[in-house]
């Protein structure tokens, strides 16, 4: 066996950037809708819950650990937000151009992308993730004046998830393809799905069954 090398040339690999977000409301039939472009995104922050420890002792000694269920949720950032998430924000429209607050909340899925560099490559590939059963809590949103050093307004939402099932695995709220090591066909059918074709039809957040198929006819 060769002896380990760190930091070789081409293997200083970082993760960086956010873009191409969409959001994809849930339906009252349990079908994603229409997806529409997320623009001005500025962050993602995920953060998962859980999977804590909980230590079993037997004979003087520690017999073994059990791990609770874990949990998906996160923040959204952005400059702006895409009308569709107004219902998911808890407001209605009730006339045109007129909405109420503190309504329920619509669920929602959402996609975004993350590049991925190297030391020789800043475009060297990205990961595409996939989020379902997302619910977004009430956020705080500051008004500031103007003044001599305008900023412009960031908002932000905290989100939480419900796993949907997947065959095979427990149930998931989330997935993510990485575009340096799966199939080329594969990605692009997904791409298409998740951004929509002239040819294939509208936008749409396929269910993880139905992009572990796309996948595996590749294969």
């Amino acid at each position: 066996m060769a002896k380990i090398v760190w930091d070789a040339t081409g293997e200083r690999y970082y993760e960086s950037g956010v873009d191409h977000g969409v959001l994809y409301p849930l339906g009252s039939a349990g079908r994603y809708e229409t997806g529409v472009a997320w623009n001005g995104l500025i962050n993602v922050t995920e953060s998962p819950e859980g999977a804590e420890p909980s230590d079993m002792w037997a004979d003087n000694i520690k017999y073994g650990s059990l791990r609770s269920a874990e949990t998906f949720g996160g923040t959204i950032e952005a400059y702006t937000y895409p009308e569709e998430f107004e219902e998911c924000d808890g407001n209605k429209m009730v006339k045109e151009g007129v909405y109420i607050g503190q309504q329920s909340r619509k669920s929602f899925g959402f996609s975004y992308r993350t590049k991925i560099g190297n030391d020789v490559n800043q475009d060297l590939g990205y990961k595409l993730h996939l989020v379902y059963g997302c619910t977004a809590s009430p956020s705080e949103k500051s008004r500031d004046t103007i003044n001599d050093s305008p900023e412009a307004a960031t908002l932000s939402w905290e989100f939480d998830t419900t796993p949907v099932n997947v065959t095979g695995g427990d149930p998931t709220a989330t997935i993510v393809v990485d575009s340096r090591t799966a199939n080329a066909t594969a990605l692009a059918n997904l791409e298409k799905k998740l951004y929509g074709d002239n040819t294939t039809g509208q936008p749409t957040l396929p269910s993880p069954d139905e992009v572990i198929a796309m996948f595996n006819e590749e294969a």
